[in-house]
């Protein structure tokens, strides 16, 4: 049925709430940035958000704002914002938390998987593969965001999954910087180990897989900050 056709029923259609509306800019401004859509150095205006959105500039930015506050996104300058600055000592903190907290939420995972959970997750791994190959950066973040949540949310726990997002809104910007050092190719390495221990139910493989891969890329960012 048609949306035209649901109306002439006579269906009554409540408005979007001005929270509705605000919840949902927020999500899509929040997949951008976990999405690695947010390239670091890069600003981004209120308006230009709202245009690409299609809403006003106040639901984009109460959008910021929130974002701001959890430390994913900085005022640049003006109305600009960008992503924060990642100094050594944070970059550290974050892999340190990050090294203990996606390991958990893996080990959950493996032990409480649903068989379609593997399922879901084999085209992230293709889609990997194929970005990579492609040395398409987009594409390639896009997909490991994607793999790495489902596995997350087979944990079946949401407070553990917002933790989680939170961490990676803080560091998944900087997953661009990345592909050159041929990181990439190491960490499908990994997703490949995470995939047989979930596969397997084997929490401690699965565990050592998380932590190998976050390892990997806070050796490079390091570097890179050096």
């Amino acid at each position: 049925m048609t949306m035209t056709a649901f109306w002439r029923q006579g269906a009554e259609i409540a408005p979007l709430s001005r929270d509705t509306l605000q919840d949902r800019v927020f999500r899509q401004v929040t997949e951008l940035i976990l999405d690695g859509s947010i390239v670091p150095g890069e600003m981004v205006t209120v308006q230009s958000l709202a245009d690409a959105f299609g809403v006003s500039p106040m639901p984009v930015r109460e959008a910021l704002r929130r974002l701001t506050a959890a430390n994913a996104l900085t005022v640049v300058s003006g109305r600009s914002i960008g992503i924060p600055p990642l100094s050594r000592s944070r970059l550290t903190d974050l892999r340190n938390v990050r090294f203990e907290i996606e390991a958990i939420a893996a080990a959950w995972a493996a032990e409480r998987r649903k068989d379609h959970v593997l399922a879901e997750i084999q085209p992230h791994l293709q889609a990997l593969e194929n970005a990579n190959a492609a040395g398409d950066v987009k594409a390639y973040l896009r997909a490991n965001h994607a793999f790495h949540f489902t596995v997350y949310r087979a944990a079946e726990s949401d407070n553990l999954l917002k933790i989680i997002e939170n961490l990676w809104l803080q560091i998944s910007p900087y997953f661009n910087m990345l592909h050159a050092s041929g990181n990439y190719s190491t960490a499908n390495e990994q997703h490949q180990a995470m995939f047989g221990a979930l596969r397997d139910r084997d929490s401690t493989s699965i565990k050592k897989a998380v932590q190998a891969d976050i390892d990997a890329a806070y050796r490079v960012l390091m570097g890179l900050l050096n």
